[in-house]
């Protein structure tokens, strides 16, 4: 609706996870060090945590780019799924025809599937998303799965993405084989006020036919939008998405912190007049 006004190819706030748009902080540039360390050294099982709307989808899908050829992934984004619909979805994410609807038999088909992968020295790789939903009889079906190796090394790598509380359940003493299981542990934390005003002109720029735009943030706004986000980019994306539409209907391409206050208004429900 607004992007011819502000000279915009994209919207360069949608909250869908776009790895296009990922602004490296320094938090996530650790994140991606870590999760290709564990993915390489072949670690097993690897945890990455980070409130909602943190960025954790989106820096998994950036991840899946920086991985070498001979890598095989599997991206699992609903984790509302019993331990025998989990491994369906694990072989056919992997490319697989699930041959029968039984543990066992799921079980030896990914065995053989892992193995005939080592021996085109490949690396695989298993990423569930949302990791917290998991019921404790499905993470520990997961944690089965990590008995698939050789002597020498595991067949695949299993990487747990969720919000805290998936900490708090790892932590739980009927998960205690799991969790001395886990070999890479990093938290994805908000970002800083400078890196909020940088992840906000990032994302503008990426929008931007060759990265020129007509946008201006004030000083005030860009305080208050990491005031009201705590560093959250999704949270960033909706206030910011809001913001330029209200600029856009009052004919301002300048940003400030009266806009800021409207937009947050409204995306709290409570629209009021605010004089722009």
């Amino acid at each position: 609706m607004y992007l011819r006004y502000y000279g915009l190819r994209e919207n360069p706030f949608n909250v869908t996870s776009d790895p296009n748009f990922l602004y490296l902080s320094k938090v996530h540039k650790d994140a991606i060090a870590h999760l290709m360390y564990g993915i390489n050294e072949r670690k097993g099982f690897l945890e990455i945590t980070g409130e909602v709307g943190a960025g954790k989808t989106t820096l998994c899908k950036a991840l899946l780019k920086r991985l070498a050829g001979n890598t095989k992934t599997a991206f699992i984004l609903n984790s509302n799924l019993s331990e025998l619909q989990l491994l369906e979805a694990i072989l056919i994410d992997f490319g697989l025809q699930p041959k029968r609807r039984a543990k066992i038999a799921l079980f030896r088909q990914l065995n053989d599937f892992l193995l005939d992968e080592l021996r085109k020295n490949a690396n695989v790789v298993l990423i569930l998303d949302e990791a917290q939903n998991l019921t404790f009889s499905t993470l520990e079906g997961i944690r089965l799965l990590s008995n698939l190796e050789t002597d020498k090394q595991k067949l695949f790598q299993i990487v747990l993405v969720g919000q805290p509380q998936l900490r708090q359940k790892l932590n739980s003493p009927s998960l205690l084989q799991l969790r001395q299981r886990i070999g890479v542990r990093f938290h994805i934390g908000p970002l800083g006020e400078n890196e909020t005003e940088q992840y906000i002109y990032h994302r503008i720029n990426v929008a931007s036919f060759e990265g020129k735009n007509n946008i201006r943030f004030a000083q005030q706004a860009l305080e208050k939008i990491f005031k009201y986000s705590g560093g959250i980019p999704r949270l960033i994306n909706l206030v910011c998405d809001k913001a330029l539409l209200t600029g856009f209907v009052f004919e301002s391409r300048l940003i400030d912190g009266n806009v800021i206050d409207k937009s947050i208004h409204e995306i709290e429900g409570k629209a009021v007049e605010v004089g722009v």
